[in-house]
Order: structure tokens, then sequence, then C-alpha cells
């Protein structure tokens, strides 16, 4: 099979070769095509599978292609990559049209991701904290602005009910570009107003279970 993918690979290159230099690298039990570092395509088994997109979609539910499956922990896990059948091969100017979509929607991705810092990136956040604020849910620094602090640090407060005032005054600190303790005096006294009152309304709670 190995053999199969890799004559795969290279008719891959031949007929992509008015994208650019494609090279490849072992993944998920099969091969990334990349170009300048830009994965857009896998072969698997002997079959070339496409990075889906809003462009290529279309085509997918028109011919039901099949998306990239490969086995992790025992369990099937679908991957966003759709598979280029017989009739596609045959086709070289829409075979080239969708793989230009591929790459095009990757290259995409990619700048999206690196405009986006991530959390350990932020002021007062570390990697304990990023990965505390990855289990709630905030995985970037958009979410972390769209909720606002006081909204994340409820998340984080369900998993951890001892959290501090000065987890909020991080968050609110990460949000503003600022180091916690620079906070303005007035930031940090409506906080500390709203922490406190939240700390009165749970300790009634507890009195009065």
């Amino acid at each position: 099979m190995k053999n199969v993918s890799y004559q795969r690979i290279y008719q891959s290159r031949e007929y992509l070769s008015p994208l650019g230099h494609i090279h490849h690298r072992a993944l998920f039990g099969g091969y990334s095509l990349a170009i300048e570092d830009t994965v857009f395509a896998m072969v698997a088994e002997g079959a070339l599978y496409l990075r889906a997109c809003e462009e290529s979609a279309p085509y997918c539910m028109n011919t039901k292609a099949p998306l990239l499956t490969f086995v992790k922990r025992g369990r099937p896990v679908l991957l966003n990559y759709f598979r280029v059948d017989d009739g596609l091969w045959q086709d070289r100017e829409t075979l080239l049209t969708l793989c230009q979509y591929s790459l095009a929607a990757a290259q995409r991705e990619k700048v999206a991701r690196r405009a986006q810092k991530r959390l350990r990136d932020l002021p007062n956040l570390n990697f304990q904290l990023e990965t505390l604020l990855w289990e709630v849910g905030v995985k970037d620094e958009s979410s972390l602005k769209q909720l606002g602090a006081k909204a994340c640090w409820l998340r984080l407060k369900e998993r951890s009910p001892q959290l501090s005032i000065k987890v909020l005054f991080a968050l609110e600190g990460a949000i503003a570009g600022l180091h916690e303790a620079a906070l303005p005096a007035e930031t940090r006294r409506e906080l500390t107003i709203w922490f406190k009152e939240l700390e009165a309304e749970s300790s009634l709670h507890q009195r009065g279970t």
C-alpha cells in the first residue's frame, strides 16, 4: 500500500504542478501534500483527498465524495478532506480548480491563525490558565474578548470553585493588553464590587441550603 500511495503522490505532483512545488510528509498514517508549508491535500491508501472548503462544497454535495477517515485510539475520525475519484482524475481542469480552492482556503486559514495570538501570549495568561480556558471553551483571543472577563471568570469558577479575584483581574488585563497591576483604579473597583456581590450571593445560597 505504501508503494501505491507513493505512485499517487508522484501523479499528484505531475497533475498539480501548475500550483507550485509540492512536497509530502507522513501524517495520520498517510501523507500530507503541501506547497510552501501549507497543507492542502492528503494521500491515504493510494487515494488523493483534497481539503474541503466553501468553494468546493457544491462539488462534494453533487458527487457525495467520501471524506478521509483515520482511526484514533480505536475510533474512526473524519477529516475535512474529500476523495478524488477516477472521474475527477480524468477531468484535469476541474481537478486543478478544486485544488486551487483547497490551497487558497488553507492559506487563508493559516494567515488567520498567525494573526490570532495564543492566549498564553497575552498579558497575565500563562500556560496553566490557557489550558483552563481551553477546557471551558475559550480557545483564542477573539473568544476571550467577545465573552469578556466576567463571563470567562464565571466559566472557570464552575471548574475551580476557589477561583480568586486575582484571576478576574488577570483576564481583564489580558483583554486590555495590560498587566493586571496596571488596570485603571476604576476598573479594579468595579470588578471588586462585582466579585464581592457574587461572593455574598454564594454565601447566602449556601446558608439557605
